[in-house]
């Protein structure tokens, strides 16, 4: 079964390729298509309104069932923020390390203003499937709790991951090796739903 995820970023496609593989399922980043479409505007005011919209809009652009997510990071403190806006919290990078960077800034330093406080918070992701025709097979939402750190602690990842803590492990999800990751992060749980759904209900074979 081959299956097109609607993204570039190699962090994402690594991640949902080591969950899907042993399904006998063959992911497909935005690269591997051979084509160039053009990339829709993520409007919407929730994770699960961009990941519909973004898997509608490739889907239909190039023919074919096509998966997308939308992630984002949701700190108690800050009222849910930066939520929804968390790839361009801070507003500027040129480059999406530039923009980490940035945004990791500026969320440290919008909880260093309140002070002590609940350092709370957790990674969403959402995905959604759909099909040429326009319509929304399948859509899945997966979470993992963790706390904020000041400082960035050690090891791989992106975004945010350096500074979310997990008290259960005594780690940061960039300490993580794949494994212990693809295991309980927000991505995981909602591909492994996804991977569960497409046990019963197959897609049919597409070049």
């Amino acid at each position: 079964m081959k299956l097109v995820f609607a993204s570039t970023n190699p962090h994402k496609l690594r991640e949902v390729r080591e969950i899907l593989a042993p399904r006998g399922i063959d992911v497909r980043g935005l690269d591997d298509v051979g084509r160039d479409v053009p990339e829709p505007v993520e409007d919407a005011d929730t994770l699960e309104g961009n990941a519909r919209l973004k898997a509608l809009a490739y889907a239909r652009a190039l023919g074919r069932t096509c998966l997308a997510d939308d992630s984002g990071l949701e700190v108690d403190a800050l009222g849910g923020a930066p939520g929804v806006h968390s790839a361009h919290y801070a507003g500027i990078g040129a480059t999406r390390e530039e923009r980490d960077r940035a945004n990791r800034d500026k969320l440290v330093a919008e909880l260093r203003k309140l002070g002590e406080v609940n350092r709370s918070a957790r990674l969403v992701c959402t995905l959604c499937l759909a099909d040429a025709a326009g319509r929304v097979l399948f859509e899945a939402r997966g979470a993992v709790e963790a706390l904020i750190t000041d400082e960035p602690r050690e090891g791989n990842g992106f975004g945010y991951d350096r500074h979310l803590f997990l008290p259960v492990l005594g780690k940061s999800v960039s300490e993580l090796s794949a494994d212990e990751w693809n295991a309980r992060s927000h991505r995981g749980a909602a591909v492994r739903a996804l991977s569960e759904w497409l046990l019963a209900h197959p897609l049919p074979s597409e070049s």
